[in-house]
């Protein structure tokens, strides 16, 4: 099929923050060398964390299963490295809290070659064999939320799905992960996406795409099979264009409403590189050890688009790219928008790391917090039609079960109207708290 070229949708609301991508939207991806130490969190995806099934001091080869899944939302989690294991301890997550790890000493005389598998024929495979194998290889989204995967190619049987969408629009400034994993390879995006289509057993596909990565375009519509239906959209650039959500509305212009999810629309998104993922489960094998990782921004002396073993460690992977400039003040795992500062390089990559961002001290100003001024501008820029405003005013003063009414559970902490505000309230920063808040209340009843 070919590109949809007269396609400019997009969706009502959202930001236009600097791109901020000539750093490494250029830049081939290339493999990091292996760490010394790898910890592998056992909460590094949405849902239950995995259970260890290793002890320390056994030997581990690359892509054995070191955790089983624990639950129907949970993957298994597997040893990106050979080694030993050296410890089962609680060490520090990028989310800022400590998490239950498995920690393996990497083997300095390993090739890091993996003991022969046999490659299943996904062709040969039922759709039901197909989840399966995507379960057991541990994948789960790439683009950030870590949803596993074998669950959203599990939807009800009464819920029917007539279009897959892949996003790979990649909106968050400073970050080309997927744009160089569709540049390099397209083949993988394609594979994967015909896996997905299978699972799911749609017909149509669609692939969105900003109109700032006209090459990612055009590797991307220079593989589309004959056989099936699957069409490039270019889209306008606008952030959040990738969120579930919006790249529904402006793909095929459905809108999911409050409270629901993509497939109460008849949809299933995918993120690029999670599809090209799947792929490489079946090209070699091998379960998710590692994943592209962009590293950039002006406080690092060599920005790069990297594939990094998970569980390798913040400090690692920057000396991977020449280490810090001096006035390097602040690492962010993820995007500026929506990624979380960092407080230790001890913390790991895990398998939704897209990217690390550092910024130096002129980017990383502190500013005063206004009093609100009823600007409205937060109403304006917010993609989900929330009040902003509002809600900040409540959680300012703890009255989170209000906000619950307000729809809080809608916001999805894209940072646009903290992005917006002329008076520097870090209103995305209040909701999540008062997520947090409201989690821990219905813990306690």
């Amino acid at each position: 099929m070919s590109s949809l070229s007269s396609l400019s949708a997009t969706f009502r609301h959202g930001v236009h923050p600097p791109e901020s991508k000539e750093l490494t939207s250029g830049v081939v991806v290339r493999r990091m060398p292996y760490p010394d130490e790898v910890v592998l969190p056992m909460r590094q995806h949405t849902g239950s964390p995995a259970e260890p099934i290793v002890r320390p001091g056994d030997q581990v080869e690359r892509g054995d299963k070191i955790a089983e899944a624990t639950g129907w939302v949970s993957v298994p989690i597997h040893a990106s490295a050979t080694g030993t294991v050296s410890a089962l301890d609680h060490w520090p997550h990028p989310d800022g809290s400590f998490a239950q790890s498995v920690r393996i000493d990497v083997d300095p005389f390993s090739a890091q070659d993996t003991r022969h598998r046999v490659l299943p024929v996904w062709s040969g495979l039922s759709p039901k064999e197909l989840v399966g194998a995507i379960r057991d290889a541990g994948l789960v989204g790439l683009g950030g939320a870590a949803f596993p995967t074998h669950v959203k190619l599990s939807p009800p049987e009464e819920q029917k799905i007539d279009v897959l969408l892949l996003n790979g629009c990649e909106c968050e400034p400073y970050l080309t992960t997927d744009h160089r994993t569709m540049v390099d390879f397209p083949e993988r995006v394609l594979l994967g996406t015909r896996i997905m289509m299978r699972c799911l057993g749609v017909k149509r596909c669609l692939i969105g795409i900003e109109k700032n990565k006209p090459d990612a375009i055009a590797a991307i519509e220079r593989g589309l099979p004959e056989d099936l239906d699957i069409a490039v959209a270019p889209l306008s650039v606008k952030y959040p264009q990738g969120a579930e959500k919006m790249l529904i509305k402006a793909l095929v212009d459905r809108e999911v409403p409050s409270g629901r999810l993509p497939m109460h629309v008849g949809a299933v998104v995918q993120n690029v590189a999670s599809v090209a993922t799947i792929a490489e489960v079946f090209e070699t094998g091998l379960p998710l050890l590692e994943r592209i990782v962009t590293v950039t921004g002006p406080g690092v002396v060599r920005p790069a688009n990297l594939i990094v073993p998970v569980g390798t460690k913040l400090r690692d992977l920057l000396e991977a790219c020449g280490g810090l400039v001096d006035d390097a003040r602040e690492i962010i795992s993820g995007g500026p928008m929506m990624g979380i500062a960092q407080k230790s390089l001890e913390a790991p990559v895990l398998k939704g790391t897209t990217g690390i961002v550092v910024l130096t001290e002129d980017e990383c100003k502190r500013r005063e917090t206004h009093p609100c001024i009823r600007c409205g501008h937060c109403l304006e820029a917010c993609p989900v039609y929330l009040n902003p405003q509002l809600l900040g005013s409540m959680a300012r003063v703890g009255r989170y079960s209000e906000m619950e009414e307000e729809h809080l559970a809608d916001c999805m902490l894209c940072g646009c109207c903290s992005y917006v505000c002329p008076s520097n309230i870090p209103l995305s920063q209040l909701f999540q708290l008062s997520k947090s808040a409201l989690q821990r209340k219905k813990r306690a009843t």
